[in-house]
């Protein structure tokens, strides 16, 4: 894979990623949460140039379920799917959340 991507976030990426940073800024403070959302779109932005780097999520490769891949920073994932020339961002999430019933919920559904 070579090339720049096309990197976009579903509605519901936004709103997970919407839900950390109100949570950081409410539990934490508003310096954290606008650091935390740096972090993390900054990982986002990588993704234009490195796609492949990621994982695929351990909940999915046992169902044999290949085009997820996710990256961690710190205690969230971003778990994403590949295309010819786009990644699109699925989730954002706190690793301690039941990821098996997110994954299944967000993307076995779809």
């Amino acid at each position: 894979m070579s090339g720049r991507f096309d990197v976009r976030l579903t509605a519901a990426a936004e709103q997970d990623l919407a839900d950390i940073v109100e949570y950081v800024a409410a539990h934490g403070s508003e310096r954290a949460a606008a650091a935390l959302l740096d972090e993390i779109l900054d990982c986002v932005s990588k993704l234009e140039t490195h796609p492949a780097r990621g994982a695929i999520p351990s909940e999915l490769a046992p169902l044999g379920i290949t085009d997820y891949r996710q990256v961690r920073l710190g205690r969230y994932r971003l778990i994403y799917r590949l295309y010819d020339a786009a990644v699109v961002v699925m989730v954002v999430a706190d690793s301690r959340r039941d990821m098996q019933a997110l994954l299944e919920r967000r993307l076995l559904e779809d």
